[in-house]
Protein backbone atom coordinates (compact mmCIF):
# COMPACT_ATOMS: atom_id res chain seq x y z
CA UNK A 1 0.00 0.00 0.00
CA UNK A 2 1.76 3.16 -1.21
CA UNK A 3 -0.98 5.57 -0.15
CA UNK A 4 0.00 7.68 2.89
CA UNK A 5 -3.18 8.59 4.79
CA UNK A 6 -3.76 11.81 6.67
CA UNK A 7 -6.67 10.59 8.81
CA UNK A 8 -6.17 8.48 11.95
CA UNK A 9 -8.72 5.88 10.84
CA UNK A 10 -7.16 5.19 7.44
CA UNK A 11 -3.70 5.05 9.04
CA UNK A 12 -4.89 2.43 11.55
CA UNK A 13 -6.63 0.42 8.81
CA UNK A 14 -3.46 0.27 6.71
CA UNK A 15 -0.91 -0.20 9.52
CA UNK A 16 -2.81 -2.99 11.26
CA UNK A 17 -3.76 -4.96 8.13
CA UNK A 18 -7.49 -4.20 7.96
CA UNK A 19 -7.62 -2.76 4.44
CA UNK A 20 -8.22 -4.84 1.31
CA UNK A 21 -9.91 -2.39 -1.10
CA UNK A 22 -11.39 1.10 -1.10
CA UNK A 23 -13.46 2.82 -3.78
CA UNK A 24 -11.57 6.14 -3.46
CA UNK A 25 -8.73 6.34 -0.89
CA UNK A 26 -8.05 10.04 -1.32
CA UNK A 27 -11.66 11.24 -1.20
CA UNK A 28 -12.51 9.03 1.79
CA UNK A 29 -9.38 10.16 3.63
CA UNK A 30 -10.33 13.81 3.00
CA UNK A 31 -13.89 13.18 4.23
CA UNK A 32 -12.56 11.54 7.42
CA UNK A 33 -10.50 14.66 8.15
CA UNK A 34 -13.36 17.06 7.33
CA UNK A 35 -15.71 15.85 10.08
CA UNK A 36 -17.46 12.96 11.82
CA UNK A 37 -18.33 10.21 9.33
CA UNK A 38 -21.18 7.77 10.00
CA UNK A 39 -20.16 4.35 8.62
CA UNK A 40 -21.91 0.99 8.71
CA UNK A 41 -21.45 -2.74 8.50
CA UNK A 42 -24.44 -5.02 7.99
CA UNK A 43 -25.05 -8.27 9.86
CA UNK A 44 -27.71 -10.75 8.82
CA UNK A 45 -29.37 -12.52 11.73
CA UNK A 46 -28.61 -16.08 10.65
CA UNK A 47 -27.51 -17.39 14.10
CA UNK A 48 -28.01 -16.71 17.82
CA UNK A 49 -24.47 -15.37 18.15
CA UNK A 50 -21.76 -13.74 16.10
CA UNK A 51 -18.56 -15.80 15.74
CA UNK A 52 -14.82 -15.18 15.42
CA UNK A 53 -15.24 -14.73 11.66
CA UNK A 54 -17.13 -11.47 12.44
CA UNK A 55 -14.55 -10.17 14.90
CA UNK A 56 -12.25 -8.46 12.40
CA UNK A 57 -15.04 -6.17 11.19
CA UNK A 58 -16.27 -5.54 14.75
CA UNK A 59 -12.73 -4.32 15.50
CA UNK A 60 -12.97 -2.07 12.42
CA UNK A 61 -16.10 -0.44 13.92
CA UNK A 62 -14.34 -0.11 17.28
CA UNK A 63 -11.35 1.65 15.70
CA UNK A 64 -13.73 3.88 13.70
CA UNK A 65 -15.27 5.07 16.98
CA UNK A 66 -11.88 5.42 18.71
CA UNK A 67 -10.80 7.65 15.81
CA UNK A 68 -13.76 9.99 16.37
CA UNK A 69 -16.38 8.70 13.93
CA UNK A 70 -19.86 7.17 14.22
CA UNK A 71 -20.38 3.39 13.82
CA UNK A 72 -23.72 2.02 12.64
CA UNK A 73 -24.43 -1.67 13.25
CA UNK A 74 -27.14 -2.57 10.77
CA UNK A 75 -29.05 -5.70 11.71
CA UNK A 76 -30.57 -7.51 8.76
CA UNK A 77 -34.06 -8.13 10.09
CA UNK A 78 -35.31 -7.61 6.53
CA UNK A 79 -32.52 -9.08 4.40
CA UNK A 80 -32.27 -12.23 6.55
CA UNK A 81 -35.69 -13.13 5.12
CA UNK A 82 -33.97 -13.40 1.71
CA UNK A 83 -30.45 -14.68 2.48
CA UNK A 84 -27.15 -13.48 1.04
CA UNK A 85 -26.02 -15.82 -1.78
CA UNK A 86 -22.45 -14.45 -1.79
CA UNK A 87 -19.98 -17.28 -2.37
CA UNK A 88 -22.39 -19.93 -1.13
CA UNK A 89 -22.96 -23.18 -2.99
CA UNK A 90 -26.57 -23.50 -1.87
CA UNK A 91 -29.56 -21.45 -0.77
CA UNK A 92 -29.68 -20.39 2.89
CA UNK A 93 -32.56 -21.84 4.93
CA UNK A 94 -35.26 -19.22 5.36
CA UNK A 95 -35.93 -18.11 8.95
CA UNK A 96 -39.21 -16.94 10.47
CA UNK A 97 -39.66 -13.54 12.19
CA UNK A 98 -39.50 -14.96 15.75
CA UNK A 99 -36.19 -16.74 15.06
CA UNK A 100 -34.78 -13.60 13.39
CA UNK A 101 -35.77 -11.43 16.40
CA UNK A 102 -34.23 -13.95 18.79
CA UNK A 103 -30.99 -14.05 16.77
CA UNK A 104 -30.74 -10.24 16.73
CA UNK A 105 -31.15 -10.15 20.53
CA UNK A 106 -28.31 -12.67 20.88
CA UNK A 107 -26.01 -10.75 18.53
CA UNK A 108 -26.60 -7.45 20.34
CA UNK A 109 -24.91 -8.89 23.46
CA UNK A 110 -21.56 -8.81 21.65
CA UNK A 111 -21.69 -5.35 20.07
CA UNK A 112 -22.12 -3.58 23.41
CA UNK A 113 -18.76 -5.04 24.54
CA UNK A 114 -16.91 -3.30 21.70
CA UNK A 115 -18.88 -0.12 20.98
CA UNK A 116 -20.36 2.73 23.01
CA UNK A 117 -24.01 3.24 22.03
CA UNK A 118 -25.93 6.41 22.74
CA UNK A 119 -27.14 9.76 21.39
CA UNK A 120 -23.78 11.54 21.17
CA UNK A 121 -22.16 12.60 17.89
CA UNK A 122 -19.74 9.65 17.82
CA UNK A 123 -21.94 7.20 19.75
CA UNK A 124 -22.81 4.03 17.87
CA UNK A 125 -26.38 3.34 16.78
CA UNK A 126 -28.00 0.01 16.03
CA UNK A 127 -30.58 -0.13 13.26
CA UNK A 128 -32.66 -2.86 11.63
CA UNK A 129 -33.25 -2.77 7.87
CA UNK A 130 -36.70 -4.26 8.39
CA UNK A 131 -37.59 -0.63 9.29
CA UNK A 132 -37.56 0.31 5.59
CA UNK A 133 -37.60 -3.05 3.79
CA UNK A 134 -40.72 -4.55 5.39
CA UNK A 135 -42.99 -1.77 4.15
CA UNK A 136 -41.77 -1.65 0.55
CA UNK A 137 -44.38 -1.67 -2.20
CA UNK A 138 -43.11 -4.14 -4.78
CA UNK A 139 -44.22 -2.26 -7.91
CA UNK A 140 -42.96 1.09 -6.62
CA UNK A 141 -39.65 -0.52 -5.66
CA UNK A 142 -39.24 -2.10 -9.11
CA UNK A 143 -39.99 1.21 -10.83
CA UNK A 144 -37.95 3.50 -8.58
CA UNK A 145 -35.00 1.27 -7.67
CA UNK A 146 -34.98 -1.81 -9.94
CA UNK A 147 -34.58 0.27 -13.10
CA UNK A 148 -31.08 1.33 -11.97
CA UNK A 149 -29.75 -2.24 -12.01
CA UNK A 150 -28.32 -4.03 -15.04
CA UNK A 151 -28.90 -7.78 -14.96
CA UNK A 152 -25.86 -8.21 -17.24
CA UNK A 153 -23.70 -6.48 -14.64
CA UNK A 154 -25.22 -8.39 -11.73
CA UNK A 155 -24.45 -11.68 -13.51
CA UNK A 156 -20.80 -10.61 -13.82
CA UNK A 157 -20.25 -10.29 -10.04
CA UNK A 158 -17.97 -13.03 -8.76
CA UNK A 159 -20.37 -14.08 -5.99
CA UNK A 160 -23.11 -14.83 -8.56
CA UNK A 161 -20.80 -16.00 -11.34
CA UNK A 162 -19.12 -18.65 -9.17
CA UNK A 163 -22.52 -20.15 -8.34
CA UNK A 164 -23.68 -20.18 -11.97
CA UNK A 165 -20.35 -21.53 -13.25
CA UNK A 166 -20.85 -24.55 -11.00
CA UNK A 167 -24.37 -24.89 -12.44
CA UNK A 168 -25.86 -24.50 -8.97
CA UNK A 169 -29.32 -23.00 -8.75
CA UNK A 170 -29.62 -19.32 -7.81
CA UNK A 171 -33.20 -18.44 -6.92
CA UNK A 172 -34.82 -15.17 -7.93
CA UNK A 173 -35.27 -14.50 -4.19
CA UNK A 174 -31.50 -14.61 -3.63
CA UNK A 175 -30.80 -12.63 -6.80
CA UNK A 176 -32.77 -9.78 -5.22
CA UNK A 177 -30.46 -9.71 -2.19
CA UNK A 178 -27.86 -7.45 -3.80
CA UNK A 179 -30.55 -4.94 -4.75
CA UNK A 180 -31.84 -4.87 -1.17
CA UNK A 181 -28.34 -4.39 0.25
CA UNK A 182 -27.71 -1.55 -2.20
CA UNK A 183 -31.00 -0.01 -1.10
CA UNK A 184 -29.85 -0.23 2.55
CA UNK A 185 -26.91 2.07 1.77
CA UNK A 186 -29.22 4.51 -0.01
CA UNK A 187 -31.62 4.62 2.95
CA UNK A 188 -28.80 4.95 5.52
CA UNK A 189 -27.40 7.88 3.55
CA UNK A 190 -30.82 9.50 3.22
CA UNK A 191 -31.86 8.98 6.87
CA UNK A 192 -28.57 9.14 8.79
CA UNK A 193 -26.04 10.79 6.48
CA UNK A 194 -24.04 7.54 6.28
CA UNK A 195 -21.04 8.01 3.96
CA UNK A 196 -19.21 4.69 4.18
CA UNK A 197 -20.10 1.00 3.97
CA UNK A 198 -17.53 -1.53 5.14
CA UNK A 199 -17.49 -5.31 4.98
CA UNK A 200 -15.50 -8.39 4.05
CA UNK A 201 -13.92 -8.62 0.60
CA UNK A 202 -16.76 -10.95 -0.49
CA UNK A 203 -19.10 -7.94 -0.16
CA UNK A 204 -17.28 -5.75 -2.71
CA UNK A 205 -19.91 -6.21 -5.44
CA UNK A 206 -22.80 -5.48 -3.06
CA UNK A 207 -21.03 -2.37 -1.71
CA UNK A 208 -20.29 -0.98 -5.19
CA UNK A 209 -23.96 -1.52 -6.13
CA UNK A 210 -25.03 0.62 -3.17
CA UNK A 211 -22.63 3.40 -4.09
CA UNK A 212 -23.83 3.46 -7.71
CA UNK A 213 -27.49 3.45 -6.66
CA UNK A 214 -27.04 6.28 -4.15
CA UNK A 215 -25.18 8.41 -6.70
CA UNK A 216 -27.95 7.87 -9.27
CA UNK A 217 -30.93 8.44 -6.96
CA UNK A 218 -29.61 11.03 -4.46
CA UNK A 219 -26.59 12.38 -6.34
CA UNK A 220 -24.50 11.74 -3.21
CA UNK A 221 -20.80 10.86 -3.09
CA UNK A 222 -20.33 7.88 -0.76
CA UNK A 223 -17.59 5.30 -0.24
CA UNK A 224 -16.88 1.62 0.24
CA UNK A 225 -14.07 -0.20 2.01
CA UNK A 226 -13.41 -3.91 2.43
CA UNK A 227 -11.30 -6.00 4.78
CA UNK A 228 -9.32 -9.00 3.52
CA UNK A 229 -10.64 -12.53 3.77
CA UNK A 230 -8.76 -13.75 6.80
CA UNK A 231 -7.18 -17.18 6.60
CA UNK A 232 -4.76 -18.88 8.95
CA UNK A 233 -1.19 -19.60 7.79
CA UNK A 234 -2.21 -23.15 6.86
CA UNK A 235 -4.93 -21.83 4.54
CA UNK A 236 -8.01 -22.50 6.68
CA UNK A 237 -10.81 -19.96 7.01
CA UNK A 238 -10.42 -17.98 10.22
CA UNK A 239 -12.80 -18.94 13.03
CA UNK A 240 -13.35 -22.61 12.27
CA UNK A 241 -12.11 -25.25 14.67
CA UNK A 242 -12.53 -29.00 15.05
CA UNK A 243 -15.47 -28.36 17.35
CA UNK A 244 -17.26 -25.99 14.94
CA UNK A 245 -17.69 -22.20 15.00
CA UNK A 246 -15.97 -20.15 17.70
CA UNK A 247 -18.99 -18.27 19.06
CA UNK A 248 -18.70 -14.90 20.81
CA UNK A 249 -21.64 -15.31 23.22
CA UNK A 250 -20.49 -16.90 26.47
CA UNK A 251 -23.59 -19.09 26.73
CA UNK A 252 -22.56 -20.76 23.43
CA UNK A 253 -18.81 -20.96 24.09
CA UNK A 254 -17.15 -20.59 27.48
CA UNK A 255 -14.57 -17.82 28.01
CA UNK A 256 -12.00 -20.55 28.67
CA UNK A 257 -12.62 -22.23 25.30
CA UNK A 258 -12.51 -18.81 23.61
CA UNK A 259 -9.19 -18.03 25.35
CA UNK A 260 -7.82 -21.44 24.38
CA UNK A 261 -8.70 -20.86 20.71
CA UNK A 262 -6.39 -17.83 20.66
CA UNK A 263 -3.71 -19.56 22.73
CA UNK A 264 -3.61 -22.25 20.03
CA UNK A 265 -2.78 -19.72 17.27
CA UNK A 266 0.07 -20.92 15.05
CA UNK A 267 3.45 -19.18 15.45
CA UNK A 268 3.20 -17.63 11.97
CA UNK A 269 -0.18 -15.97 12.67
CA UNK A 270 0.58 -14.53 16.12
CA UNK A 271 1.91 -11.12 15.04
CA UNK A 272 -0.84 -10.63 12.44
CA UNK A 273 -3.59 -11.55 14.89
CA UNK A 274 -2.17 -9.24 17.59
CA UNK A 275 -2.46 -6.31 15.15
CA UNK A 276 -6.00 -7.16 14.06
CA UNK A 277 -7.65 -8.44 17.23
CA UNK A 278 -5.95 -6.39 20.00
CA UNK A 279 -5.21 -2.73 20.60
CA UNK A 280 -1.56 -3.19 21.51
CA UNK A 281 0.77 -0.76 19.66
CA UNK A 282 1.83 -1.99 16.21
CA UNK A 283 5.52 -2.01 17.23
CA UNK A 284 4.71 -4.27 20.21
CA UNK A 285 2.68 -6.61 17.96
CA UNK A 286 5.63 -6.87 15.57
CA UNK A 287 8.05 -7.52 18.45
CA UNK A 288 5.86 -10.25 19.96
CA UNK A 289 5.17 -11.83 16.57
CA UNK A 290 8.91 -12.10 15.84
CA UNK A 291 9.63 -14.17 18.99
CA UNK A 292 10.65 -17.78 18.49
CA UNK A 293 10.79 -21.05 20.36
CA UNK A 294 9.23 -21.10 23.82
CA UNK A 295 9.01 -17.28 23.87
CA UNK A 296 6.33 -17.21 21.15
CA UNK A 297 4.06 -19.10 23.56
CA UNK A 298 4.13 -16.12 25.92
CA UNK A 299 3.13 -13.92 22.96
CA UNK A 300 0.17 -16.25 22.33
CA UNK A 301 -0.87 -15.95 25.98
CA UNK A 302 -0.77 -12.15 25.63
CA UNK A 303 -2.91 -12.47 22.46
CA UNK A 304 -5.41 -14.75 24.24
CA UNK A 305 -5.59 -12.44 27.28
CA UNK A 306 -6.04 -9.25 25.25
CA UNK A 307 -8.76 -10.67 22.97
CA UNK A 308 -10.62 -12.37 25.84
CA UNK A 309 -10.45 -9.18 27.96
CA UNK A 310 -12.13 -7.17 25.18
CA UNK A 311 -15.00 -9.66 24.87
CA UNK A 312 -15.45 -11.22 28.31
CA UNK A 313 -13.55 -8.88 30.67
CA UNK A 314 -10.18 -9.00 32.44
CA UNK A 315 -11.38 -11.38 35.17
CA UNK A 316 -12.44 -14.02 32.62
CA UNK A 317 -9.07 -13.72 30.85
CA UNK A 318 -7.16 -14.14 34.14
CA UNK A 319 -9.29 -17.15 35.14
CA UNK A 320 -8.75 -18.76 31.73
CA UNK A 321 -4.99 -18.27 31.92
CA UNK A 322 -4.90 -19.67 35.45
CA UNK A 323 -6.90 -22.72 34.38
CA UNK A 324 -4.64 -23.28 31.38
CA UNK A 325 -1.50 -23.09 33.50
CA UNK A 326 -3.02 -25.53 36.01
CA UNK A 327 -4.01 -27.97 33.27
CA UNK A 328 -0.86 -27.78 31.17
CA UNK A 329 1.89 -27.05 33.66
CA UNK A 330 0.66 -28.87 36.75
CA UNK A 331 -1.48 -31.62 35.25
CA UNK A 332 -4.56 -30.52 37.21
CA UNK A 333 -8.16 -30.64 36.07
CA UNK A 334 -9.00 -26.93 36.26
CA UNK A 335 -12.36 -25.58 37.38
CA UNK A 336 -12.94 -23.59 34.21
CA UNK A 337 -12.72 -26.36 31.60
CA UNK A 338 -15.71 -27.10 29.32
CA UNK A 339 -17.85 -29.49 31.34
CA UNK A 340 -20.24 -32.24 30.28
CA UNK A 341 -22.75 -32.90 33.07
CA UNK A 342 -24.52 -36.27 32.93
CA UNK A 343 -27.53 -37.34 34.98
CA UNK A 344 -27.75 -40.95 36.22
CA UNK A 345 -30.52 -41.43 33.63
CA UNK A 346 -28.21 -40.19 30.83
CA UNK A 347 -25.52 -42.59 31.96
CA UNK A 348 -27.83 -45.57 32.47
CA UNK A 349 -25.89 -48.82 32.76
CA UNK A 350 -22.88 -47.17 31.20
CA UNK A 351 -21.76 -45.05 28.26
CA UNK A 352 -18.92 -45.77 25.86
CA UNK A 353 -15.83 -43.60 26.12
CA UNK A 354 -16.26 -42.88 22.39
CA UNK A 355 -19.69 -41.32 23.08
CA UNK A 356 -18.23 -39.21 25.87
CA UNK A 357 -15.60 -37.77 23.54
CA UNK A 358 -18.34 -36.86 21.06
CA UNK A 359 -20.76 -35.45 23.66
CA UNK A 360 -18.01 -33.34 25.26
CA UNK A 361 -17.18 -31.74 21.89
CA UNK A 362 -13.67 -33.20 21.69
CA UNK A 363 -14.60 -35.33 18.66
CA UNK A 364 -17.03 -34.59 15.84
CA UNK A 365 -18.25 -38.17 15.48
CA UNK A 366 -17.74 -41.69 16.79
CA UNK A 367 -15.44 -42.35 13.84
CA UNK A 368 -13.41 -39.23 14.71
CA UNK A 369 -13.14 -40.36 18.36
CA UNK A 370 -12.01 -43.87 17.39
CA UNK A 371 -9.37 -42.41 15.06
CA UNK A 372 -8.14 -40.17 17.89
CA UNK A 373 -7.83 -43.20 20.18
CA UNK A 374 -6.09 -45.36 17.55
CA UNK A 375 -3.55 -42.57 16.90
CA UNK A 376 -2.78 -42.31 20.65
CA UNK A 377 -4.22 -38.80 20.84
CA UNK A 378 -6.82 -39.51 23.56
CA UNK A 379 -6.24 -39.44 27.31
CA UNK A 380 -8.47 -40.03 30.33
CA UNK A 381 -7.34 -38.37 33.56
CA UNK A 382 -3.96 -37.74 31.88
CA UNK A 383 -3.49 -41.48 31.15
CA UNK A 384 -3.28 -42.71 27.53
CA UNK A 385 -6.55 -44.28 26.30
CA UNK A 386 -6.02 -47.33 24.11
CA UNK A 387 -9.35 -49.18 24.42
CA UNK A 388 -12.04 -47.65 22.17
CA UNK A 389 -14.56 -50.14 23.60
CA UNK A 390 -14.17 -48.94 27.21
CA UNK A 391 -17.44 -48.31 29.05
CA UNK A 392 -17.81 -45.62 31.70
CA UNK A 393 -20.17 -46.38 34.60
CA UNK A 394 -21.36 -44.30 37.57
CA UNK A 395 -18.55 -45.63 39.77
CA UNK A 396 -15.97 -44.10 37.38
CA UNK A 397 -17.43 -40.63 37.96
CA UNK A 398 -17.06 -40.34 41.73
CA UNK A 399 -14.60 -37.58 40.80
CA UNK A 400 -14.78 -35.45 37.64
CA UNK A 401 -13.25 -37.29 34.69
CA UNK A 402 -10.82 -35.28 32.55
CA UNK A 403 -10.81 -36.11 28.82
CA UNK A 404 -8.03 -34.84 26.55
CA UNK A 405 -7.74 -34.75 22.76
CA UNK A 406 -4.10 -34.08 21.99
CA UNK A 407 -2.18 -31.74 24.27
CA UNK A 408 -4.40 -28.67 24.05
CA UNK A 409 -8.06 -29.67 24.08
CA UNK A 410 -9.66 -30.86 27.32
CA UNK A 411 -13.08 -31.33 28.90
CA UNK A 412 -14.47 -32.56 32.20
CA UNK A 413 -17.26 -35.13 32.62
CA UNK A 414 -19.19 -34.94 35.88
CA UNK A 415 -22.14 -36.88 37.27
CA UNK A 416 -25.08 -34.93 38.72
CA UNK A 417 -25.94 -35.44 42.38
Amino acid sequence: MTYHPKSDFMRVMIERGFLADCTDYQALDDALIAGVIPAYIGYDATAQSLHVGHLMNIMVLRWLQKCGHKPITLMGGGTTKVGDPSFRSDERPLLGPDQIASNIAGMKQVFVKYLTYGDGETDAIMLDNAEWLDGLNYLDFLRDIGRHFSVNRMLSFESVKSRLDREQSLSFLEFNYMILQAYDFLELNRRYGCLLQMGGSDQWGNIVNGIDLTRRVLDQEIYGMTTPLLTTSDGRKMGKSQGGAIWLNRDMLSPYEFWQFWRNTTDADTGKFLKIFTELPVEECDRLGALEGAEINEAKIILANEVTTLLHGADAAKAAEATAREVFEKGGAGDDLPTLTLSPIDLGDGMSIVQLFVKSGLAKSGKDAKRLISENGARVNDEALTDAGRMVVAGDLGQPMKLSAGKKRHALVVLEG
